[in-house]
């Protein structure tokens, strides 16, 4: 049985730093690309970044510069490293998981983590 669970989420103030933790179980987590989504309040859920089975990443650009996404095979754990937050990050953060490529679209992951709640305040 494939699980993912999230940790690391919280409230912070604007200019502040958290990690995310996304612990995964039940599959060959190296084979699988990852990726972290969020979604804010009356928003659709959006790619935040993603990594693929080489380790090659992908930031949108909203968060490009201020977070770094890695994994840790050995640990089946992948990472958010999330810097110079903004209130515009507040949202629930999901990891994500597919077999083969990372792709933007939450459609095709078949699994999913129950989420993280990040709160931003300025």
């Amino acid at each position: 049985q494939v699980k993912l669970v999230e940790s690391g989420g919280g409230s912070v103030q604007a200019g502040g730093s958290l990690r995310l933790s996304c612990v995964g179980s039940g599959y060959t987590f190296s084979a699988y690309a990852m990726g972290w989504f969020r979604q804010a309040p009356g928003k659709e859920r959006e790619a935040v970044a993603g990594v693929y089975p080489s380790g090659a990443t992908e930031y949108a650009d909203s968060v490009r510069g201020r977070f770094t996404i890695s994994k840790e095979n050995a640990q089946n754990t992948l990472y958010l490293q999330m810097n110079s937050l903004k209130s515009e990050d507040t949202a629930i953060y999901y990891c994500a998981a597919r077999l083969g490529t990372y792709t933007r679209a939450s459609i095709y992951y078949n699994y999913w983590g129950q989420g993280t709640q990040v709160t931003v305040s300025s």
